[in-house]
């Protein structure tokens, strides 16, 4: 076994490098996203019907290691159903699309009427405006969505991912030269000291 002979500093150089690397991909892919929002939504709704497929695999195998014959049963129908509607989903694509916006609309309506309420409870407090402003775009979004139902199915899923995707990768980017910046403050301030 190769033993690391990189420094404290050296390593989190190398994991930031491959940090930035991974960041700038999220970036690119956020991009791809944006600019083809459609198949971005149709990829998110593969990805959570093989979840939904995998999630009903896993009911029919524990519903074999049930003792009782209600359970199996039960277990096994679950099972069954999970499967039959990730399989519908893969199969009918759009169907799933427009069924996560509409899903995705209502969601974010929800949020802020509960952001709004909590605003109300903590409108005194400094930088509750915030929260305010949040809910507001929040619940303009979600109304611009549901108003343009179905269509926004084409949209709106693929462009939230993408700008997700941007947002992660910048983030991460930031961290990572933050580190890679500290450690090289670190190192110069124990040079300093030294001499």
């Amino acid at each position: 076994m190769a033993i690391s002979t990189l420094s404290p500093a050296g390593r989190i150089r190398q994991a930031s490098g491959w940090s930035i690397v991974w960041g700038v991909a999220l970036v690119v892919f956020g991009m791809l996203a944006i600019a083809s929002p459609t198949i971005a939504a149709i990829a998110v709704n593969a990805f959570i019907a093989w979840m939904i497929v995998f999630a009903g695999v896993v009911h029919l195998v524990l519903a074999f290691h049930a003792h009782r014959t209600k359970s199996l049963i039960w277990k096994v129908l679950v099972g069954l159903a999970y499967v039959a509607f990730g399989t519908y989903l893969l199969m009918r694509p759009l169907i799933g699309v427009a069924s996560l916006t509409l899903l995705l609309a209502s969601l974010f309506i929800i949020e802020a009427v509960l952001d709004i309420v909590m605003w109300w409870n903590m409108r005194g407090t400094e930088g509750a405006s915030w929260m305010l402003m949040d809910a507001i775009v929040t619940l303009v979004l979600g109304g611009l969505i549901y108003a343009q139902w179905p269509s926004s199915a084409a949209w709106a899923i693929g462009t939230l991912v993408g700008v997700s995707l941007i947002m992660s990768g910048i983030s991460r980017i930031m961290l990572s030269l933050a580190a890679r910046k500290a450690t090289k403050d670190a190192g110069t301030v124990a040079i300093r000291r030294a001499a």
